[in-house]
């Protein structure tokens, strides 16, 4: 499978229309950086001086927006997957992964909502760069698990929807009296004091931990 998360933008846009879409995406990302996911698109299109249908035109749906508008972060995310290649120490790596793809799940107030929603539709613009960043935990993931870092029944899938679910936490976490230290410690290790799989009296356990 392919983690080439970032799309692009169209090609052979006349001139002015690119224009207009250019103005759109930089005024969108200021709106979803001040005011989360459900920024009035009303006032994303007035802003950037253009109508309502043009916006459309351009982006059919709130989340094709956010995806555009998610481009350059996930460039950054993306260099970040590279970097925590180059670490030997595979849980390490695993670990940088992991906190470079919770901060882009925090990109704007309330992503993790709409990401979570595209994990189950296919068709949803987001879809595709979900899939390409479930692609890349696993490939991380294996790599741990190979080395004994994790444990082999953890899932790719599973590991992406925990640092998921903790990116929407993390939001909070201070509020909620707790730290991000604090919570990622509980993804990594779990909160069982016997190890992994195995139960007080030595037989299987039917809790799990994420590493």
């Amino acid at each position: 499978m392919s983690t080439d998360v970032v799309s692009g933008e169209p090609s052979r846009l006349r001139a002015d229309a690119r224009r207009n879409r250019e103005r759109i995406l930089r005024t969108a990302l200021r709106h979803f950086s001040q005011h989360g996911i459900d920024a009035s698109l009303d006032d994303i299109a007035r802003e950037a001086e253009v109508g309502a249908g043009t916006l459309y035109r351009h982006f059919p749906s709130r989340e094709a927006l956010l995806a555009a508008a998610l481009e350059g972060r996930q460039k950054e995310l993306l260099g970040g997957a590279q970097q925590a290649r180059e670490i030997a120490d595979a849980g390490a790596a695993l670990s940088a992964w992991l906190a470079a793809l919770q901060d882009y799940l925090r990109s704007f107030n309330g992503l993790p909502a709409p990401v979570l929603a595209a994990v189950k539709q296919q068709g949803s613009p987001l879809c595709l760069s979900c899939n390409a960043l479930v692609a890349l935990t696993g490939e991380f993931l294996d790599r741990a698990q190979q080395d004994g870092h994790a444990r082999r029944t953890v899932t790719a899938n599973e590991l992406f929807l925990s640092a998921l679910g903790l990116a929407w936490v993390l939001d909070r976490a201070e509020t909620c009296g707790t730290s991000r230290q604090a919570l990622e410690k509980v993804l990594a290790h779990g909160y069982l004091s016997t190890p992994p799989d195995v139960a007080p009296d030595g037989g299987a356990s039917g809790a799990s931990q994420v590493g």
